[in-house]
């Protein structure tokens, strides 16, 4: 027959091994939602704009978009900062490299972006969430919803998108459109409807983001 302290003995056997299990079973949870953390090549990373007049004729480019901490968690984007410096605008479709300069100058001057005062815009993801619809003028597989903060001249409007977000082993692709309104942002040059058509610049940017990253 076995003795009490036997019993006793197997008890706490038992117990300890069940506190042991359950711990080796939140190291493995907490392995599983570890963030990781992805830096964008900005040599390849930009947000291809143009600008509209309202007689259709437009003006386009790019600006590079940097980040160096984009996590993911769970296989997912949860977070993280673009910064954009308005030094980066460049133009694509003006015929010579002058008339390019002049034009870049301008959106960086006080008129558009004032760079000056405020060389970066930012945005700041706040969540990522699913998407599955088909929203007009959506990149196609776009498979997330993207919810941030856009801060241009020192002021915070929020800006939500849908993109096409893969990840393959430690690469992070992301592709997403969307309209900015510029005048929410204080942004005002050549707004006034009254202007004639040839000189009223459209309030919203088009904005075509491409993105690309590794895990650092």
């Amino acid at each position: 027959m076995k003795t009490v302290n036997q019993k006793r003995m197997k008890k706490i056997a038992f117990v300890g091994a069940l506190a042991l299990s359950a711990f080796f079973w939140s190291c493995e949870k907490n392995e599983d939602i570890v963030a990781n953390t992805y830096k964008l090549d900005e040599t390849k990373s930009v947000a291809e704009w143009k600008g509209h007049l309202r007689t259709g004729y437009f003006n386009e480019g790019a600006i590079t978009v940097q980040s160096e901490n984009l996590t993911v968690q769970d296989g997912k984007v949860s977070g993280g900062v673009f910064t954009i410096p308005v030094s980066s605008i460049v133009n694509y479709n003006l015929p010579t490299d002058s008339v390019k300069h002049l034009l870049v100058h301008h959106l960086q001057s006080a008129d558009f972006f004032n760079m000056a005062v405020h060389p970066n815009i930012t945005y700041t993801i706040t969540n990522v969430t699913s998407y599955s619809g088909t929203s007009s003028g959506s990149v196609s597989g776009a498979n997330y919803l993207v919810n941030g903060d856009l801060t241009m001249l020192g002021k915070t409007n929020a800006v939500s998108f849908p993109a096409k977000i893969e990840l393959n082993g430690n690469e992070l692709k992301a592709e997403g459109t969307l309209k900015v309104d510029r005048t929410k942002w204080g942004i005002t040059y050549a707004s006034d409807p009254t202007l004639p058509d040839a000189n009223f610049i459209q309030p919203d940017i088009d904005i075509h983001l491409k993105l690309i990253g590794s895990k650092k």
